[in-house]
């Protein structure tokens, strides 16, 4: 089943995502604080993750524009999966304490918001099907 296969790929790329958003997060958090951080880690995850996406996921399907069309529409896109994913990650800082706390906020928020960036990378960014 294609979309079976796309969701598999979409979530490895969300792993590698995953790892993108967690290391700038650490790397930016001095300079730029837990929340401020987490705009900019969000920010390089879903460039890395458009990259893949693009090439392996949802190789087969058109984004119906230019590159640049496309990336904006995916950031754009990923907003609403970005919301559940941020509000995931503040509840989790405030219920949680301790070292770890960012990193489960970041994976809680990352799972909470898989299939909402999912649906709207399928259908709204990659389009149809060639």
């Amino acid at each position: 089943m294609k979309i079976g296969r796309e969701f598999l790929s979409f979530a490895v790329v969300g792993t590698i995502g995953f790892c993108v958003d967690l290391g700038v997060l650490y790397l930016v958090a001095p300079a730029l604080g837990w929340y401020g951080g987490r705009v900019v880690s969000f920010l390089a995850a879903a460039t890395v993750t458009w990259a893949l996406n693009r090439v392996y996921t949802f190789a087969g399907r058109r984004s119906g524009g230019s590159i640049a069309r496309e990336y904006l529409r995916y950031l754009l896109t990923m907003l609403a999966g970005a919301l559940v994913n941020y509000l995931t990650y503040v509840l989790t800082l405030h219920w949680l304490e301790g070292p770890l706390a960012p990193a489960l906020g970041v994976g809680f928020g990352s799972i909470a918001g898989l299939m909402v960036n999912f649906l709207t990378a399928r259908f709204l960014v990659f389009g149809s099907a060639r």
